[in-house]
């Protein structure tokens, strides 16, 4: 390792790949909308431009990482998601939908910044979770209730994802595609609105 990497690892013990994703998702965070160039996360890096390339394919792959990186640490200060059968129905889809808001709103300024590369948000969209991601925790979390006997036995769950999941993703696009402030708090008549709307419906009883 050259003595610039070196120096650039010195303050703990992750790989010189962490340490560039870490550069990066600060970046976001503090920048915004203005998307950083590879000099600027290489000299926030404290490494030379070239190293970049031998730990990601391009910026694109750096930047989709550092995404990722971003949604996690969002989700990371808010706690464990409810588990099945604790606690109320309400109280639980209060809590994802709580959730939900909160990480997409921590990606909103980043996501104005990387609109127009469309590279950099489908290599975001292939790094998936997997079970832990949030929609998927969600729609396991309802199926379970709904095998508990908590929710009606013919809870259309899927549905009520995509609902739930659809309201958060329409808080930012509502501020990218019509031009809202960037910085901003979400109501929590919201959160209450959207959970009495899927656990109670439309319909007159």
């Amino acid at each position: 390792m050259s003595p610039r990497k070196a120096a650039a690892l010195r303050a703990g013990d992750r790989t010189l790949r962490q340490h560039l994703i870490a550069t990066a998702e600060r970046m976001l965070a503090e920048r915004g909308a203005a998307v950083p160039t590879v000099r600027e996360i290489a000299r926030a890096a404290g490494v030379a431009d070239g190293v970049l390339y031998n730990h990601f394919a391009g910026k694109e792959e750096l930047l989709a990482h550092a995404l990722r990186a971003r949604a996690e640490s969002a989700g990371a200060g808010l706690g464990p998601l409810p588990e099945p059968g604790t606690g109320t129905v309400e109280e639980n889809l209060r809590a994802y939908v709580r959730h939900g808001l909160i990480v997409h709103n921590a990606l909103l300024p980043a996501l104005a910044g990387l609109l127009a590369q469309p590279d950099v948000l489908a290599r975001f969209a292939e790094l998936s979770g997997g079970e832990e991601d949030w929609n998927r925790r969600l729609a396991a979390y309802l199926r379970a209730e709904r095998d508990l006997g908590r929710l009606a036995t013919g809870a259309r769950v899927d549905a009520a994802t995509s609902m739930i999941v659809g309201a958060c993703h329409e808080s930012v696009l509502s501020v990218l595609f019509q031009g809202r402030g960037i910085a901003r708090e979400f109501s929590v008549d919201v959160v209450d609105d959207l959970v009495t709307a899927v656990l109670q419906g439309l319909a007159p009883r």
